[in-house]
């Protein structure tokens, strides 16, 4: 794996027509469950195939097996049900878990799957998961007195699974808190929270932040206990970098480079000036490159088409500047 502007995915990537279909009918009882799991399977070989071709360095399995990451994860532990549909963006709807009783880990719920896609290929896997704060936040809580009580409750839960992952084999590990930077005054209870997930664990964390005004928690973020801060930087012209100019940046950062909410294909010209605005205040070794966000809402072609442009870019900038 390259040393300097290592390229990556957030997590999340298209699933095929046939999939979704396939999860349609086995939801409407028309589908086995071994069948969707055949085709799951199908589906996230094709991903690694995907990122084989393009030259991704950090691979991740596309989450052809999950839906909604609060949901998916609130009905594989004890504690939850899941409500009817509610809005979390635009005209996209998820099933909100709702917390009814003592929320506690059951069995490993990625492990699988991890394991499976990283049999497929020699490159570093990432194993993905979402953190405790926003497992809370996304949550309807009807059994803890508070909410840190819930998101503690989350975290002591969650560790469990990184504890399977790492026992697993698992080296590189994201534990997404999209919600982070929606509540400022709350920035403890995350960090925290974090904390009590990774406490004494050996593994590589990432940890992805993409909505809501993250000036208001820099550079307090910089406590939260993560190699990584993955950063949704295209898509707000990358003005945080302003910030790191006032205050260091001092971790690795996930430089999303390509606007995962838009059909467009960023050429490759733009997409290496951010990455040269971003080198100005952050040595390569410490930046990674990737979307801003999962690309799951993307067609398959935009997908690639985002993926392939930043893996060119990067090639063609590791030669410029004689990295690696």
């Amino acid at each position: 794996m390259h040393r300097c502007l290592r390229t990556t995915s957030v997590g999340s990537l298209p699933k095929p027509a046939y999939l979704r279909k396939a999860r349609s009918a086995h939801e409407q009882g028309g589908l086995s469950a071994s069948e969707l799991e055949s085709l799951t399977k199908k589906a996230t070989r094709e991903v690694i195939a995907v990122q084989k071709e393009i030259g991704i360095d950090v691979f991740v399995d596309g989450e052809m097996y999950r839906g909604d990451m609060a949901t998916y994860f609130a009905e594989n532990l004890s504690g939850f049900e899941i409500s009817g549909l509610v809005r979390s963006y635009g005209n996209r709807y998820y099933r909100k878990p709702v917390c009814t009783s003592e929320v506690k880990f059951k069995a490993p719920i990625t492990v699988e799957w991890w394991k499976f896609a990283r049999d497929l290929t020699a490159q570093p896997m990432k194993a993905i998961l979402t953190g405790p704060y926003t497992m809370m936040d996304w949550s309807f809580n009807e059994y803890y007195g508070t909410r840190s009580e819930l998101a503690r409750a989350l975290a002591l839960a969650l560790r469990e699974e990184v504890k399977a992952l790492i026992a697993a084999g698992a080296k590189e590990i994201q534990i997404d808190e999209p919600a982070i930077s929606v509540r400022p005054d709350e920035i403890d209870l995350a960090i925290e929270s974090f904390g009590r997930v990774v406490k004494g664990l050996e593994a590589h964390f990432y940890t992805h932040i993409c909505y809501g005004d993250f000036t208001k928690i820099y550079p307090k973020i910089l406590e939260l206990p993560a190699d990584q801060l993955d950063l949704e930087m295209a898509n707000s012209g990358m003005d945080m970098l302003d910030l790191f100019r006032k205050a260091k940046f001092t971790k690795e950062i996930g430089l999303g480079v390509v606007d995962s909410h838009s059909h467009v294909i960023e050429k490759k010209e733009e997409i290496r000036d951010r990455i040269r605005q971003a080198l100005e205040v952050i040595p390569p070794e410490r930046v990674y490159v990737d979307p801003d966000c999962g690309l799951k809402t993307r067609s398959w072609d935009e997908a690639r088409g985002k993926l392939k442009a930043i893996a060119e870019a990067v090639s063609e900038l590791r030669e410029e500047l004689k990295l690696d």
